[in-house]
């Protein structure tokens, strides 16, 4: 039998594990363009100035261990942008194909659409990741373009995929 995957809210005890996710993708992988790991301290700020906007921050556990966390954020900071979000999910090493991260995704786009949201944007770093992009298509998320080498990290260059996905009725009414 596969274990249940288990979706709540973040805390902030769970920052430390969540740092710790991070800090694996930020010094091995493309997902995020940061280079250094942030500390426990910068990712606690972080946690804390979401948390207080009201975007949803979630953490998924297996068995009891959190293997995963996903987050909604403002897209940009200009007023007008106020209805889009854009979406960030990281999943610890080892835990590829469980389904944590179509977990996580989905219990985001239902929050941020509970939270009046029209638009989530997903920006993925480096168009090789295609566990990602396939996720976020296989979600409702259209590609809208690829910025071409605009990061250089681990000794290449590297493209960023945007996807969009609109929430609730989108576009087709007013906020």
């Amino acid at each position: 039998m596969t274990p249940e995957i288990v979706i709540r809210d973040a805390t902030p005890d769970d920052v430390p594990s969540i740092r710790d996710i991070y800090a694996h993708h930020v010094l091995h992988g493309l997902a995020s363009f940061e280079e250094q790991a942030p500390d426990l301290a910068e990712m606690t700020r972080r946690f804390q100035a979401l948390s207080e906007a009201g975007f949803p921050y979630l953490a998924a556990f297996l068995d009891g261990v959190l293997v995963g966390y996903a987050y909604a954020g403002q897209y940009r900071p200009r007023p007008a942008y106020r209805h889009s979000v854009e979406d960030s999910i990281y999943v610890r090493e080892g835990n590829a194909g469980k389904g944590i991260g179509r977990t996580l995704l989905s219990a985001l786009l239902e929050r941020c659409t509970a939270c009046g949201f029209r638009q989530m944007i997903a920006i993925i770093g480096d168009s090789g990741n295609t566990g990602s992009i396939r996720l976020h298509e296989s979600l409702g998320f259209e590609r809208i373009g690829t910025i071409r080498s605009v990061g250089f990290k681990h000794g290449r260059w590297v493209d960023s995929v945007l996807l969009q996905r609109p929430l609730g009725s989108g576009d087709t009414t007013l906020p």
